[in-house]
């Protein structure tokens, strides 16, 4: 009994600690509710709305009624219109559409024959969004008289279909990159979240507010190193994805280095704002947490961005994961220059202004 009433005790002892952890408590109702919410409702694997452009050599009715037949699929959202297939192809490299549904200038003589009608260029670095393009290769039309009946089949598909990028469709092409943006978050993010807390532990955080430096400079100051730690795993993330995996490298170093120091650096602010937050550095490691599976889920990397709700897109949009996520794919797998992704690479930099701004406005607040 003696041996029992001292095991009550440790047990009474957790259930008080867990109680007085907000944190740790907060943690085990929120990660239930948060995985259920996320599987059960923001990923989908069945991709809709991709959205698509139409390049229209022809001018005619029966190209206006395909595009019609092509939208109420579903699978498109068709947002442009080009002149050529050319300015289609810029607009698939920068990220704009997914793909470009090209009709020739003698259409009505190729559905007569029964020959394809016209040509989608895909964005192939996507295997689900690829292969949802590829099943509207034989899908069925409804034209005007003058096609025979049957003349579309599997051996006589509907469309032809140009994969760039990945024709091979391997998912490692995809993968590879975007691990690269997971991982990034993952470790910079946990890194500089527990960087103010362990100088508390330790007592240092007396000695730092006792010197003139500004809550800025030590904000920025601490974030320097670990600007070099992200480098560093990138180079071996892409290094060994091309040579291990023979991942193509499109794009040029430079541009590569453009688009990835604003995503180092936006972690790096957020991981900062959580420092000023947690009190202890497993309260830093916890909500490093309630970051890192979002990215995951939502950034696009596992699932379809194009698939999820309109709810759950605007919440990926909000953390940064996603936005790299589009500037590493482009830049590694379609050749994209870093000036044809500016949105992605702004939003970044304003993101980590106003993180660094919060991070540094409550950790004053700690000095006073």
């Amino acid at each position: 009994m003696s041996s029992l009433h001292r095991m009550g005790a440790i047990v009474a002892k957790e259930f008080k600690q867990l109680s007085r952890d907000r944190v740790t408590f907060g943690m085990i109702i929120m990660i239930p509710l948060i995985q259920l919410t996320l599987f059960g409702y923001a990923i989908n694997t069945m991709v809709r709305d991709i959205p698509v452009a139409i390049v229209d050599n022809s001018g005619s009715a029966a190209a206006r009624a395909i595009t019609e037949q092509v939208r109420v699929t579903q699978v498109v959202d068709i947002v442009g219109h080009y002149s050529t297939p050319a300015r289609a192809e810029e607009a698939i490299v920068a990220g704009e559409i997914r793909a470009a549904l090209v009709f020739p200038e003698n259409l009505a003589q190729r559905a007569a024959g029964g020959e394809p009608v016209g040509q989608w260029l895909v964005d192939g670095s996507d295997t689900m969004v690829s292969s949802a393009l590829l099943g509207l290769r034989a899908m069925p039309l409804h034209l005007e008289a003058g096609v025979p009946p049957g003349a579309y089949s599997a051996s006589q598909p509907t469309f032809e279909v140009a994969l760039f990028f990945n024709p091979e469709r391997r998912s490692e092409v995809n993968i590879v990159p975007g691990l690269t943006a997971i991982i990034l978050t993952m470790t910079l993010v946990l890194f500089t979240s527990v960087a103010l807390v362990r100088e508390r532990e330790r007592g240092n955080l007396e000695l730092l507010i006792t010197t003139p430096i500004h809550p800025l400079e030590l904000m920025v100051a601490k974030l320097v190193p670990y600007i070099f730690v992200g480098l560093v795993q990138v180079t071996i993330i892409l290094g060994l994805g091309r040579l291990v995996f023979n991942v193509p490298f499109q794009g040029q170093l430079l541009d590569l280095i453009a688009v990835t120091l604003p995503f180092i650096a936006a972690s790096l602010t957020l991981g900062l704002l959580f420092s000023t937050l947690a009190q202890t550095q497993m309260q830093a490691m916890q909500m490093t947490f309630f970051i890192v599976m979002p990215s995951v889920l939502l950034s696009g990397f596992m699932f379809p961005f194009d698939a999820m709700p309109r709810a759950a897109q605007y919440i990926a949009e909000i953390l940064p994961a996603t936005h790299y996520m589009r500037l590493i794919r482009g830049v590694f797998l379609r050749g994209a220059e870093a000036s044809q992704l500016l949105p992605e690479i702004t939003w970044l930099l304003v993101f980590t202004v106003v993180m660094l701004a919060i991070a540094t406005r409550r950790f004053r607040k700690t000095l006073d």
